[in-house]
């Protein structure tokens, strides 16, 4: 543990906050504005919603490699590196004339997000130690709870005043003034000795150790499901609520938020439910939410209204935060020496393997009730695993 004055270590964890801001920023602040850069570029609303789906990957994709550049050259300089290269690739897609230049833009600005969250967090890491880093990090998802309740608002209002473009001018000024700021306050914490840098940086043995183990990969793949969920609903509600049903962008920015606060209290309810019952049975009540939303989803969808599209989506919001948790941690859990590579993987299958998934499915020519509840029962299989033998050995009650 790197051991800072007490001031210091507020003003570190201040710009730890704006480095975990710059991913979901990345995301949610443009969403009311997709279904204008769709009809701006001429394309279908599937093109528009890569936008999203193509900086996830790159930004789920670049944790392989993000993590270790890290540990081998430092904090400081990948958190500065990233906001750098998150800002240019805003004002690229502030400037883009085709869906193409975009989508590169983007991609490029999934790199750029993926280096500054894994800098805020091993940061904390070197910082608070591992006995108060779990309680830092709290703070900093806290943080990031909240950028889907507020940024729609935001983006709502620049979309309407000054276009669609303008969302990305805000990311770049963003990242402008985040960059002068950790120029001067971010303080270099990498603990690492001279024998580390020595290391190769990328190591293949190390990952097959990991992605060869079975309660990786079950627990890894029910994270990319339900990250799936969550990704195909937010690329798919501004084309639903205010291309098929009508709805204002300010009306869309309500339903939005409201998700976003249920998000929340979700997300801090889910660890207090794991504790009473354990990890395996928030799972099974997770996946059955998610199938019960899904069966809602397809049975209200001849109703078009709002509250009708809404209401399994809050379920299935319910089921997302009980599941993410509780298999993220068990997917971790047999790799204490190799847990930043654990870690850098499961980012892959969330971020990466979720958003190729979404992708695929968008083009499976589903309408997007049907699509939504396609990724809700993705995770049957799953649940029938885990009342098999085997299933009760990758993903056991407590800790038997």
């Amino acid at each position: 543990m790197i051991h800072l004055h007490p001031d210091l270590k507020s003003a570190q964890l201040a710009l730890l906050v704006l480095l975990v801001l710059f991913s979901p920023l990345g995301i949610d602040i443009y969403l009311p504005a997709l279904p204008q850069i769709a009809e701006s570029f001429h394309v279908k609303h599937t093109q528009a919603q890569d936008t999203v789906t193509w900086f996830l990957f790159t930004m789920g994709l670049g944790q392989l490699f993000a993590g270790p550049l890290a540990d081998k050259f430092g904090r400081r300089l990948i958190a500065l590196g990233g906001v750098l290269i998150y800002g240019i690739s805003a004002a690229l897609a502030y400037g883009a004339q085709s869906i193409d230049w975009m989508l590169v833009a983007r991609l490029f600005q999934g790199f750029g997000a993926c280096a500054t969250a894994v800098a805020a967090f091993a940061t904390v890491r070197d910082v608070f130690g591992a006995e108060k880093s779990g309680r830092m990090i709290s703070y900093l998802n806290g943080a990031i709870c909240f950028i889907p309740a507020l940024a729609p608002i935001l983006g709502s209002y620049l979309t309407q005043e000054f276009g669609w473009r303008s969302n990305f001018s805000f990311m770049a000024g963003f990242a402008l003034i985040a960059l002068g700021l950790m120029v001067v306050g971010l303080k270099e914490t990498n603990p690492a000795g001279e024998e580390i840098k020595k290391l190769p940086v990328f190591k293949f043995t190390r990952y097959m150790d990991v992605l060869l183990h079975p309660v990786f990969l079950f627990n890894a793949t029910l994270c990319l499901l339900t990250m799936a969920v969550v990704l195909a609903y937010v690329t798919a509600a501004p084309v639903a609520l205010m291309n098929h049903l009508g709805l204002s962008m300010n009306e869309f920015t309500q339903w939005f938020g409201i998700n976003a606060v249920l998000n929340i209290i979700a997300a801090f309810t889910a660890p207090k439910i794991m504790d009473r019952i354990g990890t395996r049975f928030a799972i099974i009540i997770g996946s059955i939410a998610l199938l019960c939303a899904g069966g809602l989803m397809l049975s209200l969808s001849p109703l078009q209204t709002a509250w009708a599209f809404m209401l399994p989506i809050f379920i299935s919001t319910v089921g997302f935060a009980l599941i993410l948790g509780a298999a993220a941690g068990k997917a971790l859990a047999p790799f204490g020496d190799k847990a930043g590579t654990a870690a850098a993987l499961l980012g892959v299958f969330q971020m990466s393997g979720a958003g190729l998934l979404v992708s695929v499915i968008q083009r499976m020519g589903m309408d997007i009730q049907t699509s939504l509840t396609f990724h809700m029962w993705l995770v049957a299989p799953a649940l029938l695993i885990l009342f098999s033998p085997q299933g009760k050995r990758w993903h056991p009650l407590f800790n038997e």
